[in-house]
């Protein structure tokens, strides 16, 4: 659990809270109980079994047998995006399990809509329209106009006295059945009128923590360049986190006497407690894990001193401390399958203790060093599903070698995948399953159409920071004109070195501004062989 708490407080945003951070990290009972057996055995033919105990049923990750029971990717709810980065005054267009859909404020119906993100008449983008002043959905292309059901209710080419073609079900846009829960917006990718009041009948996964005043919930989100099977597993990893993410994150080592590297590797204990259609939890150390298929995995923990050893003298004020609520955080990640090579990450920290910290800290400087931390695996990952691709996702148990117990989940999550949905998403026949070609380094780490643009915090820091690097650049402009114009006679040396200063000074802050622009909310390299 410890990694995972590694990345509660990226190192790059300090106001405190990596002092917060530290004090109860150290504080974890990081103990590490005896768990089942865990042994690896090859043959001579090219497979590969990994063998832990969940209770007394052995997990076996070898040529999974597929199960009776099948996944059905397209009888789920999906996230699409956190309420807080959605403008209700434009539509958004987003791509969820290679379905393209349009997210935009019913003001008549005061609620979020999902529509197919395609006109019926020319099959222009509905997310590149408007919300006219009627509450109506409106497609740019030929000022086609649309109600929260879908009908359409305005073509303006129509005659007013001809008949109503405007009401032909062929003028209607596919609806989506959506809700919003944690405070994200949900949807059903499926349209079928069966399935309109699929919400009575299922519900998308409920976090309580999400919805509770008590914790501090920040949310981000990011679009990232590999797919939804990497980024699930990656998440499930926490071996990686003091090498990929080395120097980045406070606290992802503990202080140890058999340390055998600068990174503090070790070994980690994780037990798998179930496994089915749905999903599985596991067990590690003071906390826990859940993968809720398919979209989320949540860790979660309790945070305090060992409780055991407490004198009698503190006897009473452990008894006051025992009726406070316990100090408990969690990890939440939500990976949406997008396209081939392609998903999307929504995060959030709930934590029911600092609360303080998100109130006064702005949350795009938090997302600074959360998107840090995701750039400094991307590129591993982009290529890793390659390679993945290359053996057969099929073939994964053969193509890596996992014979440790640090890679529990990540060989119960393959397995999951292997059993109940045959090993790979359900695309349909969208695509072919071949993955993009990989692009520059520059834009594969891009941040700006990647998180950005789609983030309304982050959206409007870049903003003011743009306008406060011109105005930067103007005073230093102005400041030069002023003394290069006036007469020697007119204003005092003082002033005219004054002046002089304040231009070299503003300029240098305006470059500097612009370094940290371009560093935090475009493109930030990463070089492993230099951390």
């Amino acid at each position: 659990m410890e990694a995972f708490t590694a990345s509660f407080y990226p190192s790059s945003i300090q106001l405190g809270r990596n002092q917060i951070h530290h004090k109860f990290i150290n504080n974890l009972p990081f103990t590490h109980p005896p768990i089942s057996s865990f042994s690896l055995s090859r043959s001579n033919a090219p497979s590969l079994k990994l063998q832990a105990t969940i209770s007394t049923t052995d997990l076996v990750l070898d040529q999974e047998t597929e199960s009776g029971e099948k996944f059905d990717w397209y009888a789920q709810w999906y996230p699409v995006m956190p309420v807080c980065d959605l403008d209700k005054r434009a539509p958004h267009g987003k791509k969820v399990l290679g379905l393209d859909i349009v997210v935009w404020w019913d003001k008549n119906e005061n609620e979020w809509k999902v529509f197919d993100d395609c006109c019926p008449h020319r099959l222009a983008p509905l997310s590149e329209g408007r919300i006219d002043q009627w509450g109506r959905l409106q497609c740019v292309y030929h000022g086609w106009c649309f109600g929260g059901a879908g009908d359409c209710k305005l073509i303006p080419q129509a005659p007013r006295d001809g008949p109503p073609i405007h009401m032909s079900k062929k003028a209607c846009v596919p609806v989506y059945p959506s809700t919003v829960q944690n405070d994200i917006v949900w949807f059903w990718p499926n349209s079928g009128p069966s399935y309109k009041d699929i919400l009575s009948r299922k519900q998308p996964p409920y976090i309580p923590e999400l919805d509770d005043p008590s914790y501090a919930r920040l949310m981000g989100n990011r679009d990232i360049q590999y797919g939804y099977e990497v980024l699930t597993e990656n998440l499930m990893d926490p071996a990686h986190v003091p090498y990929a993410h080395y120097g980045i994150m406070g606290g992802q080592t503990r202080k140890s006497s058999e340390k055998v590297d600068r990174e503090g590797g070790r070994p980690l204990e994780i037990s798998i407690k179930n496994l089915d259609i749905n999903g599985f939890t596991a067990k590690q150390d003071s906390g826990g894990f859940s993968f809720i298929a398919p979209c989320i995995f949540y860790g979660h923990a309790t945070v305090g001193g060992n409780k055991s050893k407490v004198s009698k003298e503190s006897a009473e004020t452990t008894k006051e401390q025992s009726a406070m609520p316990e100090r408990r955080f969690l990890l939440i990640f939500i990976c949406v399958p997008v396209s081939p090579g392609n998903s999307r990450l929504i995060w959030s920290f709930p934590r029911n203790f600092g609360v303080w910290i998100d109130q006064v800290v702005p949350r795009w400087m938090f997302h600074v060093g959360q998107n840090l931390i995701l750039d400094s695996d991307l590129y591993l990952l982009h290529v890793e599903e390659r390679k993945i691709m290359e053996a057969g996702s099929s073939n994964w148990h053969k193509a890596c070698y996992v014979p440790t117990k640090s890679d529990a989940l990540v060989v119960t999550f393959r397995r999951w995948l292997n059993k109940y949905a045959r090993g790979q998403i359900d695309w349909g026949t969208k695509f072919s399953g071949a993955l993009p070609t990989t692009p520059p380094k520059e834009q594969l780490l891009d941040r700006y159409w990647t998180h950005v643009v789609n983030c309304r915090s982050c959206s409007a820091a870049h903003k003011g920071l743009n306008a406060l690097e011109v105005a930067l650049q103007i005073i230093a402009i102005i400041s030069v004109g002023v003394v290069a114009a006036a007469k020697q006679n007119m204003i005092s040396a003082f002033t005219r070195n004054t002046l002089v200063i304040m231009a070299v000074l503003c300029f240098a802050a305006s470059k500097l501004l612009a370094h940290f622009i371009y560093k935090n909310f475009h493109f930030h390299d990463y070089n492993h062989a230099f951390r």
